[in-house]
């Protein structure tokens, strides 16, 4: 067996986003006069990335330049306003600080754009994480649920997918890590329900830290 590392997705598992996607969803719709989403809206409309999250807000049938405005609109205010409310969820930067401890390589993998992905993982983690990698389907990687970035970050710290553990709360990162060949953890405190990860082929899953933290041990060592 090669080394063990273990992947997390950041928004719905490490940090509690909603409410500033949220908010920066309704601003980038007002500016185009479009109706508001409710934060519940916003929570299942996450996870594919922000692009899909503008297509899925607008009124159905929008054209795709539209789309693209809003888009714009929304990163510019996401980059000056991802951390007015995001906070990491309890409990949870503790488990990443005792699986460094253990020297066990940690990695964050996220459908955000980079732009955001990078700042607010050395705001709330410091050098906790060995490599951190958004969204950048601009230079041809593709996102989650595609393996690519997963593979690249273990590349990066020298580690094997099959050693390792994905660690994700949604539909998309039980099929990214199932893309990838790697044993995935779904934690039940992020933006989707249980019986949609049981659903979409969870085996493992996490209620708490502690829950997390033990399953990974346990699965790593």
């Amino acid at each position: 067996m090669g080394k063990s590392a273990v992947v997390f997705d950041l928004d719905g598992t490490l940090l509690n986003t909603l409410d500033d996607l949220a908010a920066s969803t309704n601003h980038s719709l007002a500016a185009y006069n479009l109706p508001p989403r409710s934060t519940d809206e916003v929570r299942r409309f996450v996870g594919n990335g922000i692009r899909n999250l503008i297509r899925l807000a607008v009124p159905e049938g929008s054209d795709e330049s539209l789309v693209e405005e809003v888009h714009a609109v929304f990163d510019a205010h996401y980059s000056a306003h991802n951390l007015d409310a995001t906070q990491p969820y309890d409990g949870v930067p503790e488990v990443v600080e005792h699986l460094r401890a253990a020297h066990i390589p940690c990695c964050v993998v996220s459908n955000k754009g980079d732009y955001a992905v990078q700042p607010l993982v050395r705001h709330f983690f410091g050098g906790l994480f060995s490599v951190a990698c958004g969204e950048r389907e601009r230079d041809g990687i593709r996102r989650k649920p595609w393996p690519d970035t997963v593979l690249a970050c273990l590349d990066a710290v020298g580690c094997t997918p099959e050693a390792s553990v994905y660690v994700g709360d949604s539909e998309v990162d039980l099929q990214t890590a199932r893309n990838a060949g790697m044993p995935c953890v779904a934690v039940t405190w992020g933006f989707r329900d249980e019986q949609l990860l049981i659903d979409n082929g969870a085996h493992v899953l996490a209620h708490t830290p502690a829950e997390l933290e033990a399953a990974l041990f346990a699965m790593v060592r």
